[in-house]
């Protein structure tokens, strides 16, 4: 016996009960199973009987149905040796659960059907002998015929014409067979007509809605409700993810992610619910996730993708082919398993009907992140084009490449990618012709394109690296010039990367940002200070190399404003910069000149002189248009859009981005430019209210960027898109996207910042809070809990968690952890305040305390309202101003509303009426007036409605709505005049 082991009665009740609360699978059964080995050591026979129930359940739900009636059994012999231990509540689960070892007899195809018909001729014995309808006997003869096959039409109506009863299947269970009756007789319309209240939310049961939504979905497409079938499939699959008792379920939403385009979601699905390989122990049900599994996997393959990985079973990796052939072989042979016992080709046919069909539609946008199979491939190399687009000979290719690499043309990358794969091959042999140069040459050529990639990636590091090998090669190969350019690149990002190293963690305090600053701003001098001893040591320079250096110092200079802000370092910006222009003009090179005038215009907007900024761009663009290069106009439209977003000009400013964002399709190869302008986009139509139409900017953006291979910058735009979901009310999208995020590989192995991590997950929390699914919002809510409180540089983030955490338990009902919890906000508080943040939490718990605990609750609810009058002293003494309400009013406010709760309602009056005199004098302007009006309609609540002095509330509602109609504030006005119409028709 351990020490946890109950030692009495009523300490195997309380195991029994914390076991309860436990989620369906392996840890609850095996403690069932313990309990039950408890409990035979008692001499009561009840507490037997009640552990043996709750094993029976555990095993029912946790996917073991060949253990269920054997412990069923158990209790039929208690039940017939000793029935006086069996009371109403007793007697009446026991025959409820003569369905569930029917069921379990059902999916077991060893079990001879024989033996199946046997036990429901023993229920039907045992329900008459205890004078109980039969309508629920005749419920379960429908399942069998519908699982045969065999006399499925007369079974139904001798079961569904008749009465429902107290043992009846739950109502949505019942919904749920009828409707799938109808659906396979081919009637979509009239099972869609029969779901309708379990698909609506009005009936639901332990296994309701998710069954129902599953076998729904297709009727629904084919019906033309895609929009439906969408929302249904997102918060459906959440209910039955990864677990073994739901696996036909899990395999239902594999099939309709295949049938409707979005077979890379489903093998984002498949990875998660992997588990069910090994965990489902109901053949029925794996026959059925299986299926599932395979419709999924031979429509990729038909796709041309069989050979992508997929998840399948442990031991082994698995393609998309491998996977597909176990599938099959193994659904088969369960199929032809449950015929044979049956008799008949039910299953088989089944499977074979829903392996044939066809998909439903092209593609059905499911969520926020729609993925192409393309996009799911394992990442590999920039693909080189097909050779037949570009040059045969290998010297071509590298005349060509280099031409457009001097003219900053992004197709040199198509070469550049084309040359990498070329050099790669064994077989390689580089053109003996003086005019392509040595090996070295080539191979300092694909160096720099490397390192101008890892540049844009911001991995400066390794660009330098590269850019001071390349230079190494240049000088082998005699070409002074390119030399000196790589050296300049790699002064360059060296700068960036000491600086980016510099700074402290987000959110210090003190002087660290500005110290940062300072740092990078000390190494873009040093930096450009050494190009430019560089490029006046240099030899051998081309044009357009020596343009180049100029325009590296420029760059330098430019960032260095960045970083400082500092005015002084506005003229050396401009004076590199005419530098540059004037070059470029003299010796004619467009690419520079256009660099010239951009660095001018980014150096006026850093300089705060937006106009300014804005005419060099409209000038640019003209001459863009005009000129050329054509491939530089994408950028330059995009940033005068965002200089005429900084102006105030957003219509202007979606101009100039939409115009740049259809130039971009004319130059695939610059993906990272178009990510820029689908944020930049993103925030134009937010402000012009199409919040869904930035949604999906936000979303393009991030999928750029992930492609791109700047997974850090995905996941921040990805955060901000779901945050903007939660805005929008559009939880289940919210809850899908960070669902999948968190799903990927480099998150799951925690590769990822843990502070970006964080929060998307409790933007995700948040979601599930808003969606209502409190259990899984609080469980998320509490892990970040315990997860932030280890975060000694940033304990306000810690105030903020620990609060939402108190907020949700509190609404669970567990006032005492809501307690502890927002304790540990409040010693979080302490080192980082969050007046508003934690006044707000400890009034919302006083609110819930009084709510669900009425007069019992009112002691805690003013000890946490003693709390926020504590804090919000320290706010006044602090000098700090709430943005949202005033916290002294809203405290007020708050002790009005919890003595009412409490029903203390004279103390409730004296709050309200002081939160009314807080919140000042009502005035033709301001917001105020909104918290005046209302402090003064809950009052006028209370002294008319519980203190029953109705002539003083009316005298109270009437004075507040003459001065509000004299200063115009006809809508916080309204709802004091429908209170004052109430207490009057009241009276």
């Amino acid at each position: 016996m351990t020490p946890n082991t109950p030692r009495n009665t009523d300490e195997l009740y309380r195991a029994l009960a914390a076991n309860d609360e436990r989620p369906y699978g392996r840890t609850r059964t095996l403690t069932a199973e313990e309990l039950v080995d408890v409990a035979e050591r008692f001499e009561e026979p009840a507490p037997l009987v009640d552990a043996l129930f709750e094993l029976q359940e555990a095993y029912t739900y946790g996917s073991e149905p060949r253990k269920s009636p054997v412990v069923f059994a158990r209790l039929l012999n208690l039940f017939d040796e000793q029935p006086d231990v069996f009371d109403e509540r007793r007697r009446h689960t026991l025959f409820w659960r003569f369905k569930w070892v029917a069921n379990a007899l059902l999916v077991l195809p060893e079990v001879p059907l024989t033996g199946v018909r046997q036990w429901l001729t023993e229920m039907r014995d045992r329900y008459e002998k205890a004078g109980l309808d039969l309508q629920p006997y005749y419920g379960q003869a429908y399942q069998l015929a519908a699982h045969t096959d065999e006399g499925a039409d007369l079974a139904y109506e001798l079961w569904a014409s008749r009465t429902r009863s107290r043992l009846s299947d739950c109502e949505a269970c019942e919904i749920c067979e009828q409707a799938r009756y109808h659906l396979a007789a081919g009637d979509d319309g009239r099972a869609l007509e029969v779901w309708e209240p379990v698909l609506k939310g009005k009936a639901s049961c332990q296994e309701e809605p998710a069954r129902s939504v599953s076998y729904a979905l297709l009727p629904l497409v084919r019906s033309g409700h895609t929009d439906r079938a969408r929302e249904l499939h997102l918060s459906g699959y959440r209910i039955c993810r990864r677990n073994p008792s739901m696996a036909g379920e899990v395999g239902r939403h594999l099939e309709f992610c295949a049938l409707t385009g979005n077979e890379s979601r489903g093998l984002e699905l498949l990875a998660e619910n992997r588990n069910l390989f090994a965990e489902v122990d109901s053949p029925l049900d794996l026959l059925q996730f299986l299926t599932g599994v395979e419709v999924l996997l031979r429509r990729v393959e038909t796709l041309g993708h069989g050979g992508l990985p997929a998840a399948g079973y442990a031991g082994r990796s698995w393609t998309v082919a491998e996977l597909r052939a176990e599938v099959g072989e193994r659904a088969d042979e369960l199929a032809a398993r449950f015929d044979a016992r049956n008799g008949t080709p039910a299953h088989t046919d089944r499977r074979r009907a829903r392996l044939d069909r066809a998909p439903l539609v092209d593609a059905l946008e499911l969520t926020l992140r729609t993925r192409g199979l393309d996009e799911v491939a394992p990442a590999a190399a920039p693909a080189a084009p097909a050779p037949a687009a570009l040059p045969d000979t290998p010297a071509e290719l590298m005349a060509r490449a280099r031409e457009l690499d001097q003219q900053g043309h992004p197709e040199a990358r198509e070469y550049w990618a084309r040359l990498r794969a070329l050099v790669a091959a064994g077989d390689y042999t580089h053109p003996d012709d003086p005019a392509v140069g040595p090996l070295a040459r080539l191979r300092a050529d694909l160096l720099g394109d490397e390192a101008d990639r890892a540049n844009e990636r911001d991995a400066f590091a390794e660009a330098t690296a590269l850019y001071e090998e390349a230079a190494g090669l240049y000088e082998d190969a005699g070409e002074p010039g390119a030399a000196t350019e790589a050296r300049a690149s790699a002064l360059l990002t060296a700068a960036e990367n000491a600086a980016s190293g510099t700074g402290g963690a987000e959110g210090a305090e003190g002087d660290g940002e500005d110290g940062g600053a300072g740092a990078k701003a000390a190494a873009l001098t040093a930096a450009h200070a050494s190009m430019v001893r560089l490029h006046e040591e240099a030899s051998g320079l081309a044009p357009y190399q020596e343009a180049r250096l100029l325009r590296l110092r420029a760059t330098a200079l430019g960032m260095r404003l960045q970083a400082s802000g500092s005015g002084e370092h506005v003229e050396p910006v401009l004076a590199e910069t005419e530098l540059l222009h004037a070059f470029a003009t003299r010796h004619d090179l467009p690419t520079q000149i256009s660099g010239a005038l951009m660095l001018r215009a980014t150096t006026h907007a850093l300089a705060g002189d937006l106009p300014a900024a804005v005419a060099v761009l409209d000038g640019h663009v003209g001459r863009l248009r005009e000129h050329g290069p054509a491939w530089h106009l994408p950028r330059t439209l995009a940033l005068r859009g965002r200089m005429r977003l900084g102006l105030g000009d957003v219509e202007e400013a979606r101009e100039s981005l939409a115009e740049a964002l259809r130039l971009t399709a004319d130059w695939p190869g610059d993906q990272s430019a178009t990510a820029r302008i689908h944020a930049d986009l993103a925030e134009v139509v937010l402000r012009l209210g199409r919040p869904d139409e930035a949604l999906r900017h936000l979303t393009r953006s991030a999928e750029l960027e992930m492609r791109e291979g700047r997974r850090f910058d995905a996941y921040c735009t990805y955060s901000g898109a779901a945050g903007l979901c939660l805005d929008l009310g559009r939880f289940e999208d919210c809850i899908a996207l960070l669902d999948s995020l968190l799903a990927e590989p480099d998150i799951a192995a925690g590769e990822v910042d843990d502070r970006l991590v964080a929060q998307l997950r409790l933007t995700r929390a948040r979601a599930l809070y808003a969606g209502e699914d409190l259990k899984a919002a609080t469980e998320e809510f509490l892990a970040l809990a315990a997860e932030s409180a280890g975060w000694d540089d940033d304990p306000g983030s810690h105030v903020m968690i620990a609060a939402e955490t108190a907020v949700a338990l509190a609404e669970s009902g567990e006032a005492d952890r809501a307690r502890e919890a927002v304790d540990q906000a409040l010693a979080a508080h302490a080192l980082a305040p969050r007046y508003e943040r934690i006044s707000g939490c400890l009034r919302e718990l006083a609110r819930l305390r009084v709510q669900q605990q009425g007069e019992d609750g009112l002691p805690g609810a003013l000890d946490l309202l003693a709390d926020a009058g504590r804090v919000a002293d320290e706010a006044r003494a602090a000098g700090f101003e709430a943005q949202d309400r005033p916290l002294d009013t809203a405290l007020a406010y708050e002790y009005g509303r919890v003595h009412a709760h409490a029903g203390a309602y004279e103390e409730s009056l004296a709050a309200l009426e002081r939160a009314a005199a807080l919140a000042g004098e009502p005035a033709a302007e301001g917001d105020e007036v909104e918290e005046w009006a209302e402090c003064v309609r809950l009052a006028a609540a209370v002294e008319g409605i519980y203190l029953e002095r109705t002539d003083a509330a009316l005298a109270r509602l009437g004075a507040a709505v003459t001065r509000l109609t004299a200063l115009g504030r006809a809508e916080e006005a309204e709802p004091l005049t429908s209170l004052a119409a109430r207490l009057r028709d009241e009276e």
